[in-house]
């Protein structure tokens, strides 16, 4: 199975019109000269393609592979997390997006030092670099992965091919050129997914009989209500540990932030996040067709899985059986791939040079003048880029695609999730307990990610069942990454630390910022909590006192926590002004 001119045309297209964008940018308009303009577009966007660009950034090329293989695996109790998207997205629109965008932020971590101190914003701003240069090396590895499996190109030459560009084009062209490229490889990302389920369903002999036959095995999951946090995937922890997985990717993750604050005012800011809702509802039902329609295929066509050795390979395989005689669709489908990841990878680039710049360079050198502060920023984009090529490697060691994700963005991202919702929620809590929160709960996440990881490697010297054999020759990396996806069908009893360790990745996130918020809480509380008048009202979204609106006015402000009207602020500045 090997690509024809074709589809090695399709592929080198989308690579060139990424460049090209990235070059257009770079030399037209204001040439990307200021920081406004290479970090936040100079605020200029339309909600549309922002919210495409939302969407590429973190469902890309960990979907496209992760969540057929998924489905075809465990049945379609996944597309449960749809569920998730609804108040995963209302909860940024009605309050995180107001608050940044009122405060004209160029990096997320700004708020922290304005809300707390800067110790916090520094740890804040640490976390998230770490956070995201871990999670590019299995964005940048997931197709390179693919692409070798299909073409037999060099997995690592795929990586380099892949990461210069995406360089390239984000240190010449700025936010602008990521937000435009992320919509052309949207589109690629669609029209690939579509070809192949278009395909698949014609081969199987219609929808019918793909449902049918996924009926019959079973793969059409009813609603499972065990509440079991140990389960691996449940009503609950898809619909309710999924919605804290979104905040912390919607809500205050740099990346996505960023793109808020780029668009030309609050209300297309706004409209951006209520366009991604069916935007991320489509990407995850082609996703589950996908798988479907692959296990229909596969079910009629039994021997054609003999040469899979990884599960992130079957979607590969899949294309390459069903489009083999398509010259170019296959191209297509690899272009789609490498599209997400170019898409996701790009916008880390940009946002670790952003909260570089603005959150540990800027305070420091405050009188950098506009032309330096945009040369460095240009040269930390590239040197992330760099650095996040060497990153792919451990990826590699890290199990299957969609969950070491997943689980990354848990581990990282619940709790900073966590520490700003010590900030908007509980006005009381001062920055002692915002950096012992912030702590704890990384110290909560790599306790059990890292814990759980190594019971799951040591789980490998047993035998596997399960739907992919695993071939007598097949390394050690392949044992784990097929461990990590099959929990499900190597169940057996276990208790003490063992038990802690299988928590459902899903609930790492919601796990993780739950405690820095309590512990956050509890250490306010014993060091002496913030005086409410101490407070900038434009940091803080007051919950009781919006939820009990039917209480009288004189309640409602004992709710407030002394916590004084945006309007009493303005009315004091203006009198020190006057003075």
């Amino acid at each position: 199975m090997r690509f024809s001119i074709v589809d090695y045309v399709i592929f080198a297209l989308l690579l060139v019109l990424s460049s090209a964008i990235g070059l257009y940018y770079a030399l037209s308009g204001g040439k990307q000269r200021t920081t406004q303009e290479f970090l936040l577009a100079n605020r200029s966007m339309s909600f549309l393609p922002v919210a495409l660009s939302l969407l590429a950034t973190f469902q890309s090329a960990v979907a496209i592979l992760g969540v057929p293989s998924e489905i075809y695996r465990f049945g379609t109790e996944y597309w449960f997390l749809g569920c998730s998207y609804i108040l995963g997205l209302l909860i940024p629109a009605y309050i995180f997006i107001p608050v940044f965008y009122r405060l004209r932020l160029t990096s997320t971590y700004e708020y922290l030092e304005l809300r707390f101190s800067k110790a916090v914003r520094i740890c804040g701003t640490i976390t998230f670099i770490f956070q995201m240069v871990i999670y590019m090396g299995v964005v940048l590895y997931a197709p390179a992965l693919a692409f070798n499996a299909v073409t037999g190109f060099s997995l690592w030459g795929a990586v380099l091919s892949m990461g210069l560009v995406c360089t390239i084009y984000t240190t010449l062209g700025g936010l602008k050129a990521v937000i435009w490229t992320d919509v052309i490889q949207t589109l690629v990302m669609f029209a690939g997914q579509l070809a192949v389920i278009i395909v698949g369903t014609i081969k199987v002999g219609g929808i019918e009989e793909v449902w049918k036959i996924a009926t019959e095995n079973n793969k059409i999951s009813g609603i499972n209500l065990n509440p079991d946090p140990f389960e691996r995937h449940s009503f609950w922890s898809l619909a309710i540990g999924g919605i804290f997985m979104m905040l912390s990717l919607y809500g205050v993750n740099q990346a996505q932030v960023q793109r808020y604050l780029s668009s030309r005012s609050e209300k297309e800011a706004i409209l951006s996040c209520y366009a991604v809702f069916p935007c991320q509802q489509l990407v995850l039902a082609l996703g589950c067709l996908t798988g479907l329609v692959m296990f229909a295929y596969y079910k009629i066509n039994p021997m054609a899985t003999s040469q899979i050795t990884i599960p992130d390979q079957m979607v590969l395989y899949f294309v390459m059986d069903i489009l083999k005689d398509l010259p170019g669709l296959p191209g297509l489908f690899v272009a789609c791939l490498f599209s997400g990841a170019l898409s996701t990878i790009s916008s880390a680039f940009n946002s670790l040079a952003t909260v570089t710049m603005q959150d540990l360079i800027k305070p420091h050198f405050p009188n950098l003048s506009e032309s330096k502060a945009t040369l460095l920023s240009k040269v930390l984009a590239l040197g992330y880029g760099l650095l996040c090529l060497g990153m792919a490697y451990i990826s590699s060691l890290m199990g299957s695609v969609l969950q070491a994700a997943l689980s990354i963005f848990g581990m990282v991202g619940g709790p900073l999730l966590g520490l700003f919702c010590l900030g908007f929620f509980f006005p009381f809590t001062n920055s002692i307990g915002a950096i012992t929160g912030l702590v704890s709960g990384l110290v909560m996440a790599f306790w059990i990610g890292i814990g759980g990881f190594v019971s799951k490697m040591s789980a490998t010297s047993s035998p596997i069942l399960n739907a992919t054999s695993i071939p007598e020759m097949g390394n050690f990396t392949t044992m784990v990454m097929t461990t990590l996806l099959t929990s499900q069908t190597a169940t057996k009893s276990v208790s003490g630390l063992q038990r802690f360790y299988s928590l459902s990745y899903m609930w790492y996130s919601a796990h993780n910022s739950t405690t820095v918020v309590i512990v956050g809480i509890i250490v306010s509380l014993l060091t002496g909590p913030t005086k409410g008048c101490d407070v900038d009202p434009r940091t803080v979204y007051l919950v009781l006192p919006k939820l009990l609106f039917f209480l009288p006015e004189r309640c409602k402000e004992k709710l407030r926590y002394g916590v004084p009207h945006i309007a009493e602020v303005g009315e004091h500045s203006s009198a020190r002004l006057l003075k």
